[in-house]
């Protein structure tokens, strides 16, 4: 129906473990939806690290922001089955100059000084 429950039948969302106020785990990945499907999307998110710019920038701010690559990598996983969801829900193309024009444009909250 939704990207969030593609998500979840691919077992790439996420689970948290938590109990009342003391008991806290790391949040996971679930891994409780279609293992094929969890490994088809895996191969192309490391080829798009390793080719575009968009996923590349992206791997590089989560490897340094947690120390884990494979947590990037899962990231980027997530990334492009939702994308390629939408891309099939409204019947278009992948353009990545729509994307990185949409990246550098400047948000209307912040002002532009001249």
């Amino acid at each position: 129906m939704n990207k969030r429950q593609l998500v979840s039948y691919a077992g790439l969302d996420i689970r948290e473990k938590q109990s009342g106020t003391s008991v806290k785990g790391k949040p996971k990945i679930s891994k409780k939806g279609n293992r094929h499907l969890r490994k088809s999307v895996h191969l192309p998110a490391l080829c798009a690290i390793k080719n575009c710019s968009l996923y590349k920038n992206n791997f590089a701010r989560l490897v340094g922001r947690h120390g884990i690559k494979m947590k990037a990598v899962v990231a980027v996983q997530r990334k492009i089955l939702e994308l390629m969801y939408i891309l099939y829900k409204t019947k278009t193309v992948f353009e990545l100059e729509y994307e990185l024009k949409k990246e550098q444009q400047p948000d209307a909250a912040t002002p532009l000084t001249v």
